[in-house]
């Protein structure tokens, strides 16, 4: 099972690094060029207690890559979790333009089954938005499931909260995905709290 990680942000190096280090084969992608240049090199763009350490073992160990091209990331991977920014409006909503913008991506490149994790922030019900532009955009009948695994992660404790969860919510709609999303946590099975989409959202 491959996992592409969409935003090396924050929240999506975090994860990228801290899944490869559970031994899974995983790739980040990003638009910011230079977030994926530094990530290849070894050197965060951030700083959080034994990232670094982690994504060079991760990198040598050849489990751990990053891709310039969002296309291929999205083709090669049968797991995706989108961890793009979702800023604040004015108002207070969320802006849901990165979500969208990968959403749309996403079902250009459906080439095979994927199961789509939203790790980002995000309001209720945003999973149905999704599939609604995937639907409105695909170019074929490839099958895929959208599931919510929020982050609980504290600045300046980020990867050690991530391999050492108090509790790992896990929101699907089939069995299909549950089975692969605890798979990937199955290191921390005791910890898995299995919900549907509206309530991990």
């Amino acid at each position: 099972m491959k996992i592409g990680v969409i935003g090396t942000g924050y929240v999506g190096l975090v994860t990228a690094v801290c899944l490869a280090e559970l031994g899974h084969q995983v790739v980040g992608t990003d638009v910011v060029k230079e977030k994926i240049d530094f990530a290849l090199a070894g050197r965060p763009h951030i700083y959080e207690p034994g990232l670094e350490e982690l994504l060079q073992k991760n990198l040598k160990r050849g489990n751990l890559n990053f891709y310039h091209d969002l296309d291929k990331t999205i083709q090669d991977s049968d797991v995706l979790f989108v961890c793009v920014s979702t800023p604040q409006l004015a108002d207070g909503r969320a802006d849901m333009t990165y979500v969208e913008g990968v959403s749309r991506r996403i079902a250009d490149n459906l080439n095979s089954y994927k199961l789509i994790v939203e790790k980002s922030t995000v309001p209720v019900r945003t999973s149905a938005w999704i599939k609604r532009v995937i639907n409105l955009y695909r170019k074929n009948a490839e099958n895929y499931d959208v599931a919510s695994n929020p982050e609980f992660l504290r600045e300046g404790s980020a990867v050690h909260d991530f391999l050492n969860p108090d509790r790992i919510i896990i929101g699907v709609e089939s069995e299909k995905a549950e089975k692969i999303l605890c798979q990937i946590y199955q290191k921390f099975a005791d910890k898995i709290l299995v919900t549907n989409i509206d309530t991990a959202e």
